[in-house]
């Protein structure tokens, strides 16, 4: 297996730059691993493919509001700092940029436009990843200062930053939304449960990695960075009665496989997690715990790719993805979604 091998020609224009209204109203397309089937729907016709009794496992992590710009106290010279991990309280893992013009013991200074909150960040030591490692003075100030940390292939700004967020988004601590989710109204879950479609949630904060593209041929070299997980007993104890009753666990989003992959034991019964994860993905996995997914479109040679080849093949999911591209899907993002039963 080579990285090469998850690799798609992709026109520009098609990488969405912004969401789609209402959300349901992006496009679906359905893959049938059964049988190689591929249909095309919209997002508001997955209660077609649904069952009762189904669960259906969403990340109800929050983005934060993880993009600061600042400048240096001692020349003003601007410096955009990303939020990427809070190691502890006023310590984070950051990337800087541009990086070569901070060093060691660097002072930052950063507010509101109208002045009315402001704090400072120390440069304190580079970390492994090729980051920062920086301490702030008023980490509470953070939320009002800092903005919404879009992806690097989105070019336009965003009108209202909800968009970034899921409608059941709760838990704050990502710096990248679970896009799967961003496609359900809460119109569109209460039609889900009445037919009998249960939800249930956990908690992955997304970290950088979303976005980075496996630079290495050989994808057993490349090192996926930690990110920290939690499944409540109740969530845990959800998907085993789903299970039991025969009935399917359909996971919204890559996070959501991985983090119940991760807190599933060999038998496929999941189990209370807390803590962090480096689960990679990759084809010749055996997924335990996740009988469907919805996720949408990736990147090509990423590892998010990889976890969606592992679970329908990757000659399926190349193929649907060439459709894809024919019939002029939106990418990524803010694109439109995939369903795999």
């Amino acid at each position: 297996m080579k990285t090469s091998d998850f690799d798609y020609r992709l026109p520009p224009k098609l990488i969405a730059q912004t969401p789609i209204e209402p959300r349901d109203a992006s496009r679906l397309l359905v893959l049938h691993r059964k049988d190689q089937r591929i249909e095309h729907r919209q997002f508001r016709d997955i209660a077609g493919y649904l069952r009762p009794g189904d669960l259906l496992v969403a990340n109800q992590s929050r983005v934060i509001p993880a993009r600061l710009l600042g400048r240096k106290r001692d020349t003003g010279g601007r410096v955009e700092v990303l939020l990427v991990r809070r190691r502890e309280p006023g310590l984070w893992e950051t990337l800087a940029k541009p990086g070569r013009r901070v060093r060691r013991g660097t002072l930052l200074e950063f507010g509101t436009e109208n002045g009315s909150l402001h704090t400072e960040c120390k440069m304190v030591e580079r970390t492994d990843a090729g980051g920062w490692l920086v301490r702030f003075g008023d980490e509470a100030a953070l939320e009002a200062i800092g903005g919404v940390p879009l992806p690097p292939y989105i070019h336009r700004p965003l009108a209202d930053p909800e968009r970034y967020q899921t409608v059941y988004a709760r838990v704050k601590g990502s710096v990248a939304a679970p896009t799967a989710g961003l496609h359900f109204t809460p119109a569109l879950m209460d039609d889900l449960e009445r037919m009998g479609v249960q939800f249930a949630f956990l908690t992955l904060h997304i970290g950088l990695d979303t976005f980075r593209p496996v630079q290495v041929e050989d994808p057993a070299q490349h090192q996926l960075h930690a990110e920290f997980g939690e499944l409540s007993p109740e969530a845990a104890a959800a998907v085993n009665a789903a299970h039991a009753r025969g009935n399917r666990v359909i996971a919204v989003g890559t996070t959501a496989v991985r983090l119940l992959e991760s807190a599933a034991d060999e038998a496929g019964r999941v189990g209370p997690y807390a803590g962090w994860t480096r689960l990679f993905i990759t084809p010749g996995y055996r997924f335990r715990a996740v009988d469907a997914l919805i996720t949408n479109f990736h990147l090509p040679r990423s590892t998010l790719l990889m976890l969606v080849s592992a679970f329908a093949g990757r000659e399926f999911v190349l193929r649907a993805y060439g459709e894809a591209v024919a019939e002029r899907y939106r990418f990524y993002s803010f694109g439109d979604a995939t369903l795999i039963l």
